[in-house]
């Protein structure tokens, strides 16, 4: 059985990556392990802390600040996140500064949204289909 253990994002800025996906989304720091101009650094979601890690990772490859940048300009998520309810994490993030480009939407039988992580990333929060 296959399992996603590890994903990356590209990030500008370890250090406020860092801030942000713990101060701001909730994640907790798993591995932060300096690593030279860099670090290795991993968080988790407070509710699977033994789950698949995110990795902050510098966009360092000029390849890299490329791919995340188009993505950006073209409004594409580099991730996406599941909350339980997209209009109350929207409510609960705008209260903290956080900037929706894509408000609340319902797309099809799920609801999404798109915040800017301030470390040149958009990223996507979808609240999947209530079980009937």
């Amino acid at each position: 059985m296959l399992r996603i253990h590890l994903t990356s994002v590209l990030v500008d800025d370890q250090a406020r990556a860092l801030a942000f996906y713990t101060d701001v989304l909730g994640f907790r720091v798993a591995d932060d392990v300096p690593l030279g101009e860099f670090r290795w650094l991993t968080v988790v979601s407070p509710g699977d802390p033994d789950g698949a890690r995110l990795l902050l990772e510098p966009d360092a490859h000029p390849a890299a600040r490329q791919y995340r940048a188009a993505l950006h300009a073209d409004g594409i998520p580099l991730a996406s996140f599941q909350v339980d309810d997209v209009h109350a994490e929207h409510a609960r993030l705008t209260a903290l500064g956080v900037r929706f480009p894509v408000e609340p939407t319902a797309a099809g039988p799920v609801v999404i949204a798109v915040l800017d992580d301030t470390c040149g990333n958009l990223l996507q929060l979808v609240t999947p289909p209530r079980e009937a």
